[in-house]
């Protein structure tokens, strides 16, 4: 049940939905954007410019040449590209064939890749050829799992394969295989989507050390995101960087897809660096441009800031457990934003459960995370379940329409994250103030954030564990003024080992996402643990600061 915001304002906080949408399904609102829009620049990477029109016809393409294929509704198929224009064709075209979108994070090493691809049972793979001077395909060649069936190469890379049962294409390859399929054929397929079928498998790590694949249907990623461009006002001729990357909900949800509901221009941008993130904002008249508090800080301290035209922007979106008021005021006035807010969300709910009214004050808007979309209900839990009163610290669950379906053939886990209640447990700790804004205090499970990336100790501890000089090993989160937070490794080494701080970042580098590598190493004779010898993360924490 959907309780009205005042009907119980000291347990949680929610608001009504209109689920009688006209457009409840990506496909369906890729056909309806192509009419409404037509013309209107809908993706303008690097020199090319693809029109709303002309997206529905690429999207259709794609998915004929997945129909001939054999890719059939339900079907996975992953995208393991960099922001780019076919990322976004390729995962509508698959979607209005009826597939589910795996998307794969391009810092992945290829180990961490296959692994997914092979849970989540992928039937056919779009990959990078060369990216930040890594051969994708090659990397992946001995790992590709025998599920996928065939990778298409979307890069000018010659396509090879050293498995040559499977089939390995070019992306004009793949395109020329849909030309015997009608578009009657694709239209029929797109139509025959439902609105409580699944979108996307898009796997977010956790306290197990395996990432689990979180299920999200195409009613509960457009319903949540119309509210998403609503609140911020954003609207047809407004132009997106999106700098935050596809594979993530920030990226791919409250990015590409949001515009595509407003009739923004979406531009891809591939890797954050901010000389290329200033000249593009003057460059390209950038409207919009969300990002974690990182992304502003570095333009802030940007030598030519105060060289560059800053005066198109206009929509900002942040989060954070912490954002200092100071820097809502600067995005205001230095770098000339008239919306700037903050919201909050996780890949098991799609992505947004709150967000900031803009029109609150500086403190509202830095030290909250808004109150809850329509539809959503926020309570905050005692350890035991029970709802807690205003400005009491507890666990943040969630309620609504757009909470996961579970994750992926992992019915134990979906059972320990959503309750018999259907609350959603999040992990994070905070607390809700009389209005039903939501400030993030802490997080009840170990996860730290690395410049925006969730990073959980669990499996970046489940890698260290293969060392062979290490014993023990225990990872916190500790304070970077320039990342927000990075790793710490506590390390206890097998008797008769030893490596040092370096050797094992180097290690690490080899072995996991940038991201993930611990920053620091400290070398122990033992960890301190509880009478439950779990070890006490606390004391680590102490032991770092002091």
């Amino acid at each position: 049940m959907i309780f009205e915001s005042n009907a119980n304002p000291v347990n949680s906080t929610s608001n009504n939905l209109n689920l009688n949408a006209a457009v409840l399904t990506i496909p369906q609102l890729v056909l309806r954007a192509a009419e409404l829009y037509n013309s209107d620049v809908a993706i303008e990477d690097d020199s090319e410019k693809i029109s709303y029109a002309e997206l529905a016809t690429r999207a259709l393409a794609v998915s004929k040449s997945l129909i001939a294929a054999g890719v059939t509704p339900g079907d996975r198929v992953a995208i393991w590209l960099p922001n780019c224009a076919n990322w976004v064709i390729a995962s509508l075209g698959l979607q209005m064939a009826g597939a589910i979108l795996v998307p794969l994070n391009t810092r992945m090493k290829p180990t961490e890749a296959a692994d997914i691809l092979a849970r989540s049972g992928t039937k056919l793979l779009f990959v990078m050829g060369d990216f930040l001077g890594v051969d994708y395909p090659a990397a992946l060649a001995k790992l590709l799992p025998v599920n996928v069936e065939a990778q298409v190469i979307v890069s000018a890379r010659a396509a090879t394969s050293s498995n040559p049962l499977r089939l390995t294409q070019t992306w004009q390859q793949f395109l020329a295989m849909g030309n015997n399929q009608t578009s009657e054929i694709a239209l029929e397929r797109a139509n025959a989507v439902k609105p409580d079928d699944i979108a996307d498998l898009m796997f977010t790590s956790g306290t197990t050390g395996k990432p689990k694949g979180v299920m999200s249907s195409h009613r509960s990623c457009l319903l949540a995101f119309t509210q998403f461009v609503e609140i911020l006002g954003i609207e047809k001729g407004d132009r997106y960087l999106v700098v935050n990357p596809f594979f993530h909900a920030f990226g791919y949800k409250a990015g590409w897809l949001t515009c595509l509901i407003a009739g923004a221009t979406i531009l891809p941008h591939k890797v954050f660096d901010a000389d290329e993130v200033i000249e593009r904002i003057q460059k390209d008249k950038i409207s919009v441009l969300p990002g974690p508090p990182t992304l502003y800080l570095s333009m802030l301290s940007h030598p030519k800031l105060e060289y560059t035209d800053l005066s198109s922007l206009r929509v900002a979106v942040t989060g954070a457990a912490t954002i200092p008021p100071v820097l809502i005021e600067r995005m205001r006035s230095e770098l000339g934003f008239k919306i700037v807010t903050t919201a909050y969300g996780l890949t098991e709910c799609g992505g947004l459960a709150t967000i900031c009214n803009p029109d609150e004050d500086v403190n509202t808007i830095s030290t909250t995370s808004g109150s809850a979309i329509k539809g959503t209900q926020i309570s905050i839990q005692s350890n035991s379940g029970q709802p807690l009163g205003i400005g009491v610290q507890g666990e943040i669950c969630i309620k609504g329409f757009h909470v996961m379906q579970g994750y992926f053939q992992n019915a134990t886990a979906t059972a320990e994250a959503i309750d018999n209640d259907n609350w959603l447990h999040t992990g994070d700790i905070g607390m809700l103030d009389e209005c039903g804004n939501l400030t993030i205090t802490g997080r009840l499970k170990d996860m730290f954030i690395v410049g925006g990336f969730n990073c959980y100790p669990a499996e970046i501890e489940a890698v260290l564990a293969e060392h062979d000089a290490i014993s023990l090993s225990a990872v916190i989160g500790v304070p970077c003024e320039r990342m927000g937070e990075v790793g710490c490794a506590y390390i206890v080494c097998k008797l008769g080992h030893t490596i040092n701080e370096q050797e094992l970042i180097s290690w690490s580098r080899e072995r996991m996402a940038n991201y993930k590598v611990p920053r620091h190493v400290r070398f122990v004779n033992s960890l301190p643990v509880n009478a439950s010898n779990k070890v006490i993360k606390t004391a680590l924490a102490a032991d770092f600061s002091a």
